[in-house]
């Protein structure tokens, strides 16, 4: 796993700022246009997970592009034929989806959600 800035102790301090303005009164709505934290449940660990991350909409269907897939494990649940995920107050409601992540021919992963 390549090492970073996505492996040192601030990242997750950043991680928890940014899942904190998601929700906050004044400019959370603005940073839902891009911004979302997901759950899922970790396929080996059994553990439920939630993290921010940023997506693109069309629709019925969520784009989310990981930033340093190698140096991240979360969206290798969704590996194959994927696997159900949530995504938080999505338009003011928790909605559930099904994520398959791809990893193209240049290393960059996308997850691909389809809402139920």
């Amino acid at each position: 796993m390549a090492s970073g800035i996505f492996d040192t102790p601030i990242f997750g301090i950043v991680n928890k700022l940014f899942a904190s303005l998601i929700d906050a009164p004044v400019v959370g709505s603005l940073v839902r246009r891009g911004l979302i934290n997901i759950r899922y449940v970790g396929r080996r660990s059994g553990k439920t997970i939630e993290t921010p991350v940023g997506y693109q909409r069309s629709g019925d269907s969520i784009v989310i592009n990981v930033m340093s897939p190698d140096s991240k494990t979360w969206w290798r649940n969704f590996l194959g034929e994927g696997g159900p995920i949530t995504l938080l107050k999505l338009d003011g409601q928790d909605r559930a989806g099904h994520a398959v992540a791809d990893r193209d021919a240049n290393g960059r992963v996308k997850v691909k959600v389809r809402l139920a």
